[in-house]
């Protein structure tokens, strides 16, 4: 048999004799229609190779032709707002030239390379450029400055460069003296998805995302440039949550990952997302995000690769300065892509099925996420929230067991929430934060000191609360003192009245820090002054009966986010009625 010819497919893994023309990871075209591939294990018995495409009509004998490169993404202006598959091929041109489907082999660039902009050149003949510094700046969408920039692997001095103008993404504007020569740089550059981008220092996370999201921002919050999964069962809203907080999420930059999820959820976020006005920008909130589709009918080993060149894109834009969150959704798929393949492999499979090596490939997911001082001295950060889709919400399977380990914020989502409606169905006896110690500095400086402690007792009610429920569905509640049937009262107002939200209500669907710190003012105010009724030997009932209660679960939807006059207001109601009564 001829050398770098195929002699055995399995899938997407193909398998060649022993040869030395490739090296490992290195990106390959395999078969008569140049298929996306890499080299996944080389022996002095063979070499087996991963394709990203499917391989139907592959056959034995068919030749794989070498790149010398490894598997890399064109990086440039023109990725905002678009559409990708999970190796960055761009959907929308694609149907444009193809029709519905991916045709075998297609290799359209990932960037209009003929596209102009009206670019902005900052650097001068004669100057030293180093790795990552700007030498120009464009416009790429009415949101999103992009900064040209020098790519890592470079640095020199200016030898050439052309007056600010109107240049494609393919044209070169600049020329840089480097100690290898002269180096015509382009407006776009190449770079390994598996690679990550390289900066100065990692900073300490002490700034929170805000998401708007109530449970997540005051019980559960995650630091820009933090870590956070989802899991959840089928139908317990993990998709919607990201949506959530794509639209509301006060990052720079979203890259929404869709990982072998359902075609129609991906069309549902394009559709969405170019309609729904960024309430930042007052702009299409595509004009900040990237979208990656390697959805459920797409070949199962472009998912491997789809979230590796989101989390490339999201690092470029890191470079730039930008805050980027990452929305993965979902993680489970990604890991079953690895199943698949590493039994079509034949080797030894660990818990579940799955291969040996699913931690590591899910830290070094999560480990490029942080808040980094980047080459040009700019700080940017990557935020990563991924969802997991454990089989039968079983939180004790490998996936979610894995991910628990590498991430800092866990939101579980509770299935019972979820079919009760309630909306972000985060169980608060589950889930987690890792990150309150570094931000409560941020809280109390920037916020108010009153903002933890609110949490915290917050917290306290709704744990005693839990006790109290498991009493009363087995004894009754009528046997429970007033004080302790006062707890359950709060903690029906803190779960209906805070932590569930309407994603769809102009008003709910995102909440600022400074309304939900009044929110929680409010919630406590009304629990202490009924303890204090209570104390003095009064029943509780009597408060109940004027529907103070009700009053404080709706005025998460009466109250106006930029008027937060009302809520004070409430608290004299509160203290006028129980006064009354008195």
């Amino acid at each position: 048999m001829m050398k770098n010819t195929i002699y055995a497919i399995n899938g997407p893994v193909v398998k060649l004799n022993a040869t030395d023309t490739f090296k490992m990871l290195e990106m390959v075209y395999v078969g008569p229609n140049k298929l996306i591939g890499e080299v996944i294990s080389i022996s002095d018995k063979e070499t087996i190779i991963q394709v990203y495409e499917t391989t139907q009509g592959l056959k034995v004998g068919d030749e794989v032709y070498s790149t010398g490169e490894l598997v890399s993404i064109m990086l440039g202006p023109g990725l905002m707002g678009n559409i990708y598959d999970g190796v960055l091929r761009p959907l929308q041109t694609i149907e444009k030239n193809d029709g519905h489907y991916i045709k075998a082999g297609s290799s359209l660039p990932s960037l209009d390379l003929d596209k102009t902009y009206e670019i902005e050149v900052t650097a001068q003949e004669g100057t030293f450029l180093s790795a990552g510094m700007s030498y120009g700046k464009l416009k790429e969408t009415k949101s999103i400055t992009h900064r040209l920039m020098i790519p890592p692997m470079y640095e020199g001095i200016v030898k050439k460069i052309k007056p600010s103008g109107i240049y494609k993404v393919r044209d070169s504007i600049i020329t840089l003296e480097t100690k290898t020569g002269d180096i015509d740089l382009n407006l776009y550059h190449i770079w390994p998805i598996k690679k990550p981008r390289p900066v100065l220092e990692r900073l300490e996370l002490n700034t929170p995302l805000i998401t708007g999201q109530r449970v997540i921002d005051t019980f559960f919050p995650i630091a820009k440039g933090g870590t956070a999964a989802i899991p959840g069962g089928f139908g317990t809203g993990k998709t919607m949550l990201q949506h959530q907080l794509a639209k509301w999420s006060d990052a720079d930059i979203i890259v929404y990952i869709g990982c072998g999820e359902r075609g129609n959820e991906m069309t549902q976020v394009l559709d969405e997302f170019t309609k729904l006005v960024d309430p930042r920008t007052n702009e299409t909130l595509m004009d900040r995000t990237i979208l990656i589709a390697n959805t459920s009918n797409m070949p199962v080993a472009a998912r491997e690769a789809s979230i590796y060149t989101g989390l490339t894109v999201a690092e470029y834009y890191r470079d730039m300065g930008y805050h980027v969150a990452i929305m993965a959704d979902s993680t489970s798929r990604w890991a079953e892509a690895l199943r698949e393949i590493s039994a079509r492999l034949e080797e030894i499979p660990a818990e579940e099925g799955y291969p040996s090596y699913l931690p590591s490939r899910i830290s070094k997911f999560y480990e490029r996420a942080g808040m980094m001082v980047n080459q040009n001295r700019s700080v940017g950060s990557v935020s990563i929230i991924g969802a997991v889709s454990p089989q039968g919400a079983d939180f004790s399977e490998p996936v979610t067991q894995n991910t628990k380990r590498f991430v800092r914020a866990f939101w579980a989502l509770d299935k019972n929430l979820a079919y009760q409606r309630h909306f972000a169905a985060i169980n608060w006896n589950l889930s987690y934060s890792e990150y309150i110690n570094e931000l409560s500095s941020w809280y109390d400086n920037t916020l108010d000191p009153k903002f933890l402690k609110n949490r915290s007792r917050l917290l306290t009610i709704l744990a005693e609360e839990n006790k109290l429920l498991e009493i009363a569905s087995l004894m009754g509640s009528d046997v429970l003192p007033d004080n302790q049937k006062l707890t359950i009262e709060i903690g029906r107002v803190i779960r209906t009245g805070f932590l569930q939200q309407n994603a769809f209500h102009k008003v709910d669907t995102f909440v600022p820090l400074n309304k939900q710190l009044k929110m929680m003012d409010v919630i406590l105010y009304l629990y202490d002054a009924s303890l204090k009724f209570i104390e003095k030997g009064k029943a509780l009932s009597m408060i109940i009966k004027t529907k103070l209660f009700d009053d404080v679960i709706q005025m998460k939807y009466e109250i106006d986010n930029e008027n937060l006059e009302p809520l004070e207001l409430l608290k004299i109601k509160i203290r006028q009625t129980i006064d009354q009564i008195i």
